[in-house]
Order: structure tokens, then sequence, then C-alpha cells
């Protein structure tokens, strides 16, 4: 007899589904029965990334939607279409976000603002339009993507810690308000993971051995890793889960961050990090 996969009958939308991270989580979700509409900016690469799963997941119900997580217009639309699949939205996963590195004293109020909006509007926008939905049919579940920079000061990382750090305060809040209708709100916090967005971190060995230091499963995250965490925060097994941030990044946490100040001079200059270090702002948001 058929046993019926645990998301069978549900309805769910990854935005950033075409990235590392958002098509493994895709992946994960439809290989358990649910229908899944990814977003993302690039047609092209949505369709990829559709195909491709379809290919290893025969029967699954995947379409996609190109639009811009970060504008509440088209994320309005990407939910639309998600309803229209099944009648129904039961799980979002807002993978949208990212950063780089820049000294504090280099940002100005548009560079800074902007890696706010990306990791935060993004996730808000997705919560804000795709809880009512989930309460037409009883609840659902949102699982954020946040970063070990929540956690953990990372230096040249300023605004992009203060995003996620806004992120997962984001996402306790959103969980208190919306339990009586039955959503839960949780993230993944993941270290460093493989994937488009970190490419050129793994292309730099040196780099690599200060990240690998600090941490004691002694290897860096793939995309499945994060995967199985977004899978189980979306799924029945994690009921009795709201308002939680859960770190997968190899123990990380229990160490720190890497320091990277030679790989910053390369970047912007020796003499301009030791200008910022010492209090100089210096003029220009972009590296050498």
């Amino acid at each position: 007899m058929e046993t019926k996969r645990p998301l069978e009958g549900k309805t769910a939308i990854v935005t950033g589904g075409a990235g590392g991270i958002g098509a493994a989580a895709a992946r994960s979700l439809a290989r358990d029965g649910a229908a899944l509409l990814l977003m993302g900016r690039r047609r092209d690469a949505l369709e990829r990334t559709r195909d491709a799963l379809r290919d290893e997941l025969p029967g699954a119900r995947i379409e996609c939607h190109a639009g811009d997580a970060g504008q509440a217009d088209d994320v309005q639309a990407a939910l639309q279409r998600a309803w229209a699949m099944q009648d129904r939205l039961d799980i979002a996963v807002p993978t949208v976000g990212g950063g780089g590195f820049r000294p504090l004293l280099m940002h100005d109020a548009d560079s800074f603002r902007a890696e706010l909006e990306l990791n935060i509007v993004s996730a808000f926008l997705m919560v804000r339009h795709a809880a009512p939905m989930m309460a037409e049919k009883g609840g659902g579940a949102i699982v954020c993507i946040s970063s070990t920079a929540a956690r953990m000061n990372f230096r040249w990382l300023s605004a992009y810690c203060t995003a996620k750090t806004g992120l997962e305060a984001f996402v306790r809040g959103a969980a208190e308000e919306l339990a009586p209708a039955g959503i839960r709100v949780n993230a993944v916090r993941p270290g460093l993971t493989r994937s488009d967005a970190t490419g050129a971190l793994f292309g730099s060995p040196a780099l690599l051995d200060k990240f690998a230091e600090q941490i004691p499963l002694g290897r860096f995250g793939e995309p499945t890793d994060i995967a199985g965490a977004v899978r189980y925060l979306a799924g029945p097994e994690s009921a009795w889960v709201t308002g939680q941030s859960f770190a997968v990044d190899g123990g990380n946490e229990l160490r720190r961050h890497p320091v990277l100040d030679d790989a910053m001079g390369l970047m912007y200059g020796e003499d301009t990090v030791k200008d910022v270090l010492r209090g100089i702002a210096r003029g220009g948001s972009s590296a050498k």
C-alpha cells in the first residue's frame, strides 16, 4: 500500500528559488509531496531549476513566477499563483537575502539601508501577504533564512549582521502575533554554506582555511544541510515549534567568525583599512 507523503496536498512558495539554498529547500518540499511555486528575478534560472526538479521528481507539481521579492506587487502576484495551484497556501520559505564585506565607515545611508531591505523587508513582505492566505485554511508554516552573523559579530559585515539580527527579532515578533491563526514562523541560521552567493569565498583556499578553523565538525555547509532544517520547520514534525532560529553551522557558534583584515586590505587597500580602524571615514562605498 502506498504511504501518503508528509506534505501531500500542501502548497509551498520558495523565493530565491533558483539559488543554492532555495533550490535545495524546494527539492526537499516537493520530494515530500508539496505542490511548489518557485519565485525569483530570473525566469531562465527558475525554469532550469524547475525542469531539473521535475526530472528528478517525476510527477512533482512545480511552477515558476518571475518577480522581485522586495516588491509587494510581485510578492502578491506570486502568492496568487501559488494559491491557484490547489486553492490553498501552507508553506512559505523566503530565502532572499545577502550582504557584502564593507567597512562601516565606508557605508552611506543608502548602502546600509539596502542590506536591511534585502534581508528584512523581503521576509516581511512574504509574511505580511502570505499569512492571511494561510489563515483561511487554518494556518501554515513560514521558514526564513538567517545567518550565524545574527548571533556572532562578524567584523566588516556590520550591515549584514544588523540585518540578520533584525530578521530574527522579526521572526519572534511574527511568531507571537500569528500563533492564534495557527501560523508558525521560524528561521534557519546557516553557517558558511556552498552556494552561488558564497562562490568567491570558496574560490580562495586561504580564506577557507580561516573559516575551517572555526568549524568543529570540520567541513563547510552544503545547501542540502540547510534544506533538511527548512523541511523540518515547514512540516508536521515541528508542529510545536515557533519563534525559533536554528543554527545549522557545523558548530561554528561554539567558536567565532574569522578575522579577515588581510582580505579586506586586498579588496579596499591596506591604507583604507588602517584609516577606518582609526575612525577615519573614507569616501565611496565600493571595493577597489
